[in-house]
């Protein structure tokens, strides 16, 4: 079974309002989202400016260290953020967005602990990651891209031999697939309700 595909219309509609998703983008594939912001990024960018993929060629972690994003399995995206924290506090940022994950995985009946700094778990398994890129503007607030890459609807034989013992998904931990743009939506509205900065 396939996955629906996500639309940008239908989730710009449902954070009407809001911040995070004021303006969003779902690219059918990318290097990262992350790199998708920073090509975007300018005086006129909006706060909350977000952008999704269905597939990543190039994404990415902690680190560097390369991100598995199998073709429309999973939540892959990126957020555009004006924080008014200092370069050096985006940690900050990262236990925020990571502990959003845990909240919106809870109401499925998932219990995700978040693992120092940027991991999600469930168990001993990695369910999801969190990346926030913080880049200072010339004569402007410095900005900071969110990447988030949440596992959905993977089966362990989606994932690389090389992770498949560390790794899980929504689908593998509930043994049912899930419904990507309720989740997108529920994961938007939850970072959307927390952000304070």
């Amino acid at each position: 079974m396939h996955s629906p595909g996500l639309w940008a219309e239908q989730l710009r509609d449902a954070m009407c309002g809001c911040v995070i998703g004021n303006e969003i983008h779902v690219l059918l594939t990318t290097t990262s989202t992350n790199d998708a912001i920073v090509e975007r990024i300018s005086a006129e960018a909006p706060q909350g400016l977000t952008i999704f993929a269905e597939m990543q060629t190039a994404g990415r972690g902690q680190r560097g260290r390369p991100w598995e994003s199998a073709p429309g399995k999973g939540l892959w995206f990126s957020v555009l953020l004006r924080p008014q924290i200092a370069l050096a506090d985006s940690a900050l940022l990262t236990a925020w967005a990571a502990a959003a994950v845990c909240d919106t995985l809870l109401p499925l009946g998932i219990h995700a602990i978040v693992k120092s700094p940027n991991d999600v778990v469930v168990g001993t398994q990695k369910i999801a990651g969190v990346l926030v890129e913080m880049r200072a503007q010339p004569s402007a607030s410095h900005v900071a891209v969110l990447g988030i890459g949440l596992n959905v609807n993977q089966s362990q034989e989606d994932f690389s031999t090389a992770i498949r013992e560390r790794a899980t998904s929504i689908a593998c931990v509930l043994g049912r697939e899930v419904e990507r743009t309720a989740l997108a939506i529920a994961l938007l509205r939850r970072l959307n309700d927390s952000y304070t900065w």
